[in-house]
């Protein structure tokens, strides 16, 4: 019976964990606008029957979340075409330049901008790069992504080149720690970054295949 569960768990915990996160983004992207088109297709008595199990209002909430997904996307796609004439490219400008200037949210607009852009359009390597390193002291290892080189100033104050490396915390990887090492502290691996992953949120069960050393 043991057996039985713990094979149905595994079966299960990914999928359930999968709806979850996908229901949390969708939500997340649907919510200032569900209200809005819910009642819109109210009034033109959309799903009025309800659809199969749904009941009415079930059909119009999902199917609201559903049409405000399609028009997102056509949105974000129109406005990556229209960057491209020179008067939107201004007006954006523009926005970008008064965004910058309103207290709180310039620091909040700044960052996410930054992060944004490094992540999806830039070329880095950051995150690309898994390392083994001390932590949480000499002669314990925890794997760790290599962010990019340390802030100038905190090299030149130890008089040697450091690298910043995100340490993920396990089972949760989307929180950790941000350490600075020097590079021959650093043991590189010839590993894919989704492996480790992988290794660091199912506690080490899924160990990565056998690769080599650099």
């Amino acid at each position: 019976m043991k057996k039985y569960f713990l094979t149905g768990l595994v079966i299960l915990l990914p999928v359930a964990l999968t709806i979850a996160i996908v229901s949390f983004l969708i939500n997340f992207f649907t919510g200032p606008f569900v209200e809005m088109v819910t009642e819109s297709l109210q009034k033109m008595h959309v799903a009025e029957h309800g659809f199969l199990f749904l009941s009415p209002e079930k059909a119009i909430e999902y199917l609201s979340k559903l049409l405000i997904l399609i028009c997102l996307f056509f949105v974000i796609v129109v406005l990556g075409m229209l960057t491209r004439w020179y008067l939107v490219r201004a007006l954006l400008k523009v926005w970008d330049f008064v965004l910058q200037k309103i207290p709180v949210v310039s620091t909040v607009y700044k960052t996410t901008k930054e992060i944004i852009k490094t992540v999806f359009t830039s070329n880095t390597s950051a995150f690309k790069q898994v390392v083994m390193v001390p932590f949480p002291r000499k002669d314990i290892y925890a794997l760790g992504l290599i962010s990019g080189d340390s802030p100038t100033l905190c090299s030149s104050s130890l008089g040697s080149s450091l690298v910043s490396v995100l340490i993920p915390t396990t089972p949760n990887p989307t929180s950790g720690f941000l350490l600075m090492y020097k590079k021959e502290d650093l043991i590189y691996l010839d590993m894919k970054p989704d492996e480790a992953i992988k290794y660091i949120v199912s506690c080490g069960v899924l160990t990565p295949r056998e690769k080599r050393l650099r």
